[in-house]
């Protein structure tokens, strides 16, 4: 079943108004897919190929005089050189929506574009999909409980081909190491990375300590530093900053960690069914890490700001999201329980209380069903994800 992608129509809009656009996201997010069959009359030229990136490598003027216009380059941040040619060759012909360029490796697309096409080029990502998407053009795939929305995930492959989940991850992380591990960082070690991996998901909700991580695995603090960049820009693992404003300099300072996809971050875990996370002793955490990682796809599906920070201070009082909107700070908690309490707005109230003339909406996003409008905070069903 094929699910029209949030977003599509502002890739085309914004086809028309740069030379090339670039599309990244983590590996089997239906990339390809996406741009193949937005873009039908493009040719489709993928750089994975020995051959194509050998006449890349070796001959970039005359590869681009046969792919010269309305191309999309799949894998592009494997002949990083190209891109020079790309820059010139767009600057003569000042043609819109002359090239498309896909990628996995985050860093290095973004470190050739930085370097070779700043200006040229409009940015998107794609990430598996939302609730959202799953909702406007696939109705019958949505989960009817949060434990089933955190347990599967969001990649396209377990629900258009009837992949088992265990299947499709073990597969994920098996080629996930072997193509970008050993491509980006040499690592000897692959036993030590997928346990560091591992302990990644064991650490959702929380701080990073880099530290501890290296401790925990056997490595040193540069490789646990390095591994973790990799994640990060593999979008394997999120890393949400904390909040810094004046008004309190008792706030914690280091970014929270979780993962882009909480179907892995189950895998990970061990979690072998849904019904599994009812009694899971991290299942707060795995529902914080959906609910913000949803609001976060359906921001970058629009291609708005996405200003996400977490609060807390030095008495562990928090705030599991804020997001900041033009002049307004929005705050969100995260609380899986089916039954309201007064206590899940607490940190809400702690922040606005320190925060003084910041203004912006409070929302308890919590795992049932009903939503009501309060004083302190508006209590939505985790299902309204979709439409936040």
């Amino acid at each position: 079943m094929l699910v029209t992608r949030d977003i599509s129509a502002r890739l085309r809009e914004l086809l028309a108004q740069y030379p090339v656009l670039a599309l990244t996201g983590p590996r089997q997010s239906g990339k390809t897919t996406l741009l193949r069959n937005l873009f039908p009359e493009y040719r489709y030229v993928s750089l994975e190929e020995p051959f194509q990136r050998e006449f890349a490598q070796n001959d970039p003027r005359g590869f681009l005089d046969m792919y010269d216009r309305f191309v999309i380059f799949d894998e592009a941040q494997r002949v990083p050189d190209l891109f020079s040619y790309i820059q010139t060759k767009t600057d003569n012909d000042r043609l819109m929506g002359q090239y498309i360029l896909s990628g996995s490796q985050n860093f290095l697309l973004l470190e050739q574009i930085t370097q070779s096409l700043a200006g040229r080029v409009s940015l998107f990502k794609l990430l598996p999909f939302s609730h959202a998407e799953l909702a406007a053009h696939a109705p019958s795939l949505l989960q009817e409980r949060p434990s089933e929305a955190i347990f599967w995930g969001g990649y396209p492959a377990l629900y258009d081909r009837g992949i088992q989940h265990f299947d499709f991850f073990s597969d994920y992380i098996e080629t996930y190491v072997e193509r970008d591990v050993r491509n980006l960082l040499r690592v000897q070690d692959l036993t030590a990375f997928r346990n560091f991996v591992r302990l990644c998901a064991s650490r959702i909700g929380t701080p990073l300590n880099l530290h501890s991580l290296a401790v925990d695995c056997g490595i040193s603090n540069p490789t646990a530093r390095a591994w973790m960049s990799l994640l990060e820009s593999s979008y394997i693992v999120y890393l949400l900053p904390p909040y810094f404003r004046n008004f309190n300099k008792r706030i914690i300072k280091s970014h929270k960690l979780y993962f882009y996809d909480t179907g892995l971050a189950c895998y990970l875990l061990g979690l072998t069914a849904p019904e599994q996370i009812e009694n899971f002793h991290q299942r707060g955490s795995l529902f914080e890490n959906m609910a913000i990682l949803e609001l976060l796809k359906n921001r970058i599906n629009r291609k708005a700001p996405t200003n996400f920070y977490f609060w807390q201070d030095s008495n562990g009082v928090e705030v599991d999201l804020l997001v900041e909107e033009d002049t307004r700070t929005h705050l969100f908690e995260m609380k899986y329980s089916q039954t309201p309490h007064s206590e899940f707005s607490k940190g809400i109230g702690a922040f606005r209380k320190t925060a003084g003339q910041l203004s912006g909406d409070n929302t308890v996003v919590y795992a049932g069903d009903t939503d009501q409008r309060r004083s302190d905070a508006n209590l939505l069903g985790w299902k309204a994800l979709k439409n936040l």
